[in-house]
């Protein structure tokens, strides 16, 4: 599984991505809250894309149709990011996480939908297993964070429909241009949203120096780069094996927050049990295609 280079880049990629949750609670911590830090987020990020386009001189020109469609997918991501943010204000970082994880039962079900494909019956089986080891790796029934939950599943839905679109738009327009437009569209959506909800106070524009410095590394170390990668690798991996790796990021950022935080971090006994679990499902997931794609 980890000879194929696409793979290693992937996992790279979500490594990467499980730094994202501790770097959003770090920007909290500074009295940033989560629809400012999508807000600026997404704008570091547009400007950061729309120079990478700039110096590898790559034209911006799409049809009217695709460009309302990247704007359209855009949205979904402002949404996501919003949703994934706010689980995290409301509770921590291993709650959010662990709600997120249900995007490969998601993404399964919405798939085949989208490819016009037939539901493949293990992956439904690998989603229940990762949703089985989420409840291993949290319990839920700690009700103080049902709202981090929810947030998280949204975060979780919402991503998994995005990255199904994106595996089919990246098949004929470049992963940069894909995300130009899907940032830029969803930083205008959400504009447009906080101006009516009269969120743009000039409280809203005063950032702390740390807090812009957290905010500069999350969009264009931990954004530019792995969506515009995450998206090209869309051309060789599945959605459903994509997300189904992502699933280490919730690994990766509990592991990194209870380091960091310890206390604030709940970590329950089943965690271990479920970690092995998710890991189980990730190489299985792999190894089962291959063999299957042999045989």
């Amino acid at each position: 599984m980890f000879k194929n280079k696409n793979l290693l880049l992937l996992h790279f990629i979500v490594l990467i991505w499980g730094f994202s949750p501790i770097l959003g609670k770090l920007i909290n911590l500074e009295g940033i809250v989560a629809y400012q830090l999508v807000w600026f987020r997404m704008l570091i990020t547009v400007i950061t894309v729309a120079v990478f386009l700039l110096i590898t001189k790559q034209s911006i020109r799409l049809p009217r149709k695709d460009i309302l469609t990247l704007i359209g997918v855009g949205t979904i991501i402002a949404f996501h990011w919003f949703c994934f943010y706010n689980a995290i204000n409301v509770s921590n970082v291993s709650v959010t996480l662990v709600a997120f994880a249900t995007g490969t039962l998601f993404t399964s079900i919405i798939e085949p939908i989208f490819y016009k494909r037939k539901i493949i019956r293990y992956e439904i089986a690998f989603g229940m297993v990762i949703i089985a080891a989420i409840a291993m790796i949290f319990n839920v029934v700690e009700t103080q964070y049902v709202w981090g939950i929810v947030f998280g599943m949204l975060a979780a839905l919402t991503s998994s429909f995005f990255t199904v679109f994106n595996g089919l738009l990246v098949r004929r327009i470049p992963s940069s241009i894909i995300a130009f437009y899907e940032l830029g569209g969803g930083f205008l959506a959400f504009t447009v949203y906080l101006y009516f909800a009269g969120q743009f106070k000039p409280t809203f524009f005063e950032l702390t120096q740390k807090g812009i410095g957290w905010l500069c590394v999350l969009s264009i170390v931990g954004t530019a780069y792995p969506f515009i990668a995450s998206v090209n690798l869309m051309k060789k991996i599945s959605p459903y094996t994509v997300t189904l790796t992502v699933n280490l990021e919730t690994v990766y950022g509990i592991i990194l927050a209870y380091f960091i935080w310890k206390k604030d971090e709940a970590m329950t006994p089943g965690f271990y049990i479920g970690t092995l679990i998710i890991l189980s499902v990730i190489f299985g997931n792999g190894l089962l295609k291959n063999y299957l794609k042999r045989a």
